[in-house]
């Protein structure tokens, strides 16, 4: 497989998986920090950071806008839901595992 190729097939692949998290609100950042130790944040930051590799300037801001599909005051109000106990209870415990 040629790079170009691979490239191509790796961000349309990177397009899919942010489609699917835009079309599955309901599932919560927390959830996904707690069971892959990963969240739609994270990948924002991972975004810019790669931006910032290529010489690209890029706000966490902006990467929000681009992962969320909207900015991220908006999505928090129309779909993040109160954290749980339990929910907190997980995310702090694999906080001081590290």
């Amino acid at each position: 497989m040629l790079d170009n190729e691979k490239v191509k097939i790796e961000s349309a692949t990177f397009r899919r998986l942010l489609e699917h998290l835009r079309q599955n609100p309901d599932v919560q950042n927390i959830d996904m920090m707690n069971l892959a130790n990963f969240c739609r944040n994270c990948i924002s930051k991972w975004y810019v950071a790669e931006a910032e590799k290529i010489g690209e300037k890029l706000t966490y801001e902006e990467a929000r806008v681009i992962i969320y599909g909207m900015s991220y005051s908006d999505y928090k109000a129309k779909y993040q839901k109160e954290a749980t106990k339990e929910q907190l209870e997980k995310f702090n415990e694999r906080k001081t595992e590290k």
